[in-house]
């Protein structure tokens, strides 16, 4: 893989952290600022809203600029909110910084996507893809933890500056490592598609086809991660310090199933999707049934990080390749179902845990979820996946 996909991994590294580090830093935010915990988590809620509007608005304002000048630019604006909310004493104003960084941060993820698909070969759409999302792996492994760790020893203010200072090496490794035109880099330089054409891909029953199935999954993973901490703490009677491991675990889980699922998801998208989404399916009712034996978690909070991201990366590279005509909107159409998942599953779950289920509901929620979507997904499995048949042969 090319060395500019990595540069682009470590900017989606600073922004996954800054989105997964908030969870462990709003009790610190609302005494400091003198609001409450509700009030504080808002602004988890401002950023994913944020990202979903972003992705597909941003990409739409940004899609004539250069792909080096619109990323470098959308970096610069992240670290600059988070300098900002570092020094404000203003709720208000910490929350509007919240959607300008989620704004950028879905802007920067929607062009890097499609950036990225112009980086490599037409056929391996799936492998740089899974470059970039291992820089939102990592963030689970090592960002979200350490962020939680530095805000927790030294004040939530040191995150947002630990976060703007990570800005620094990703905007110099896309400077220097970005081509001045990257859509010119493997497949020369595309025909000038309309904003109204690439729009007009969101009428392809197979696109919305895949970008409903990857927001189903994404759901499912985001539902039970969300409230993991009680699992831990409740259901298996772990003691506190058990969370940012199990955290790690399902970080270490998810990276290692985005990066094996790259290698097959350009050529055998469909046999990822029909091995592992069962088996997807089953680990979230294992977990469920199992969860208060810590050892049993925590293999299944392991693999559930695996296949979670083995068969949700899939699925996003196979929106990739249905909006192979929207090559500027592509990557915003990729993110917004990444995120409409991420926003979603946890509102689905939080309604849920006043059931009869308690701690252990959103788990649940997370195999209904991946059922609907096998439900869906099987029987068109080689409309989803056109080059199944080739690799069952």
């Amino acid at each position: 893989m090319p060395l500019p996909l990595y540069m682009l991994a470590v900017a989606v590294f600073a922004m996954s952290t800054s989105e997964f580090m908030l969870a462990g830093l709003v009790p610190d935010i609302a005494d400091s600022l003198d609001v409450s915990i509700g009030s504080a988590g808002l602004l988890t809620s401002a950023f994913a809203v944020g990202m979903i509007a972003g992705a597909p608005l941003m990409a739409a304002l940004a899609r004539r600029w250069p792909a080096r000048t619109t990323l470098l630019f959308f970096v610069l604006v992240f670290a600059v909110t988070h300098i900002v909310g570092a020094l404000t004493t203003s709720f208000v104003v910490l929350l509007v910084t919240r959607v300008v960084a989620a704004l950028a941060n879905a802007g920067f993820l929607a062009v890097a996507l499609s950036t990225a698909a112009t980086l490599v070969a037409a056929d391996q759409k799936g492998r740089a893809l899974a470059v970039l999302l291992s820089g939102t792996t990592m963030a689970t492994i090592a960002g979200a933890p350490g962020g939680a760790l530095l805000g927790t020893l030294l004040g939530y203010r040191a995150t947002f500056w630990a976060i703007a200072l990570l800005c620094i090496p990703a905007a110099l490794g896309i400077a220097k490592g970005i081509p001045a035109d990257a859509s010119e880099s493997t497949q020369g330089t595309p025909a000038l598609v309309s904003l109204r054409t690439e729009i007009a891909q969101l009428a392809k029953p197979r696109l919305i086809l895949v970008i409903l199935l990857a927001a189903l999954v994404n759901a499912a993973t985001f539902a039970t991660f969300t409230f993991l901490a009680p699992i831990v703490t409740g259901t298996a009677s772990l003691g506190a310090l058990w969370v940012p491991v199990m955290l790690t675990v399902f970080g270490v889980g998810s990276f290692v199933g985005v990066t094996v699922a790259g290698r097959f998801s350009d050529q055998r998208p469909g046999i990822v999707i029909a091995v592992c989404g069962p088996v997807l399916f089953l680990g979230w009712i294992a977990l469920a049934t199992l969860a208060a034996h810590p050892v049993a978690l925590v293999f299944l909070v392991f693999m559930q990080g695996a296949l979670s991201f083995a068969v949700g990366s899939t699925l996003i590279a196979r929106v990739l390749y249905e909006a192979e005509g929207a090559p500027t909107m592509g990557g915003s159409y990729a993110t917004a179902a990444l995120n409409i998942g991420a926003a979603g599953g946890p509102v689905i779950a939080a309604a849920t845990l006043g059931a009869d289920a308690g701690d252990l509901a959103p788990v649940w929620v997370s195999s209904l979820l991946v059922a609907l979507a096998l439900a869906i997904a099987l029987p068109l499995l080689r409309v989803i996946a056109p080059h199944v048949g080739q690799a069952i042969r």
